[in-house]
């Protein structure tokens, strides 16, 4: 895709409310929009007021999604800072977020995951994006 859009990362929830709240501590993101009851559904976006993508959780009454596929659903957020990748570690675990190992050991090299409440994972990657 060659031209300027933005993107949407969403994904189902059982615990719509708690997830949100930690994603929204853990990596500052803010709550950018929400929905009740549409057509079944709940929703929470989340991201950067002015970054071109955001996540949303979902919620559909009366369903169960349970936890994570596998451990390589991966978030991976590159942080070049030193100090703000530690500082985002730090507000990683205040949130609830618990730092586990990857299955890939190219994310040890120069990053520290985490998993959520659904054991989906999120990598805080110290490096510049690889252009």
């Amino acid at each position: 895709m060659d031209r300027d859009c933005k993107l949407r990362i969403a994904r189902p929830t059982d615990r719509l409310a708690e997830l949100a709240a930690m994603y929204e501590r853990g990596l500052g993101l803010k709550r950018l929009g929400a929905f009740e009851d549409h057509d079944g559904f709940d929703g929470i976006m989340l991201g950067h007021p002015h970054q071109q993508w955001h996540l949303e959780f979902t919620h559909r009454s009366g369903h169960s999604v349970g936890r994570a596929p596998n451990n390589e659903c991966l978030l991976v957020f590159y942080v070049e800072d030193e100090a703000a990748h530690a500082a985002a570690q730090r507000d990683m675990l205040a949130a609830g977020f618990v730092e586990v190992v990857p299955d890939n050991p190219y994310w040890l090299t120069h990053g520290v995951s985490f998993a959520d409440l659904d054991g989906y994972r999120v990598v805080l990657q110290r490096a510049d994006w690889p252009r």
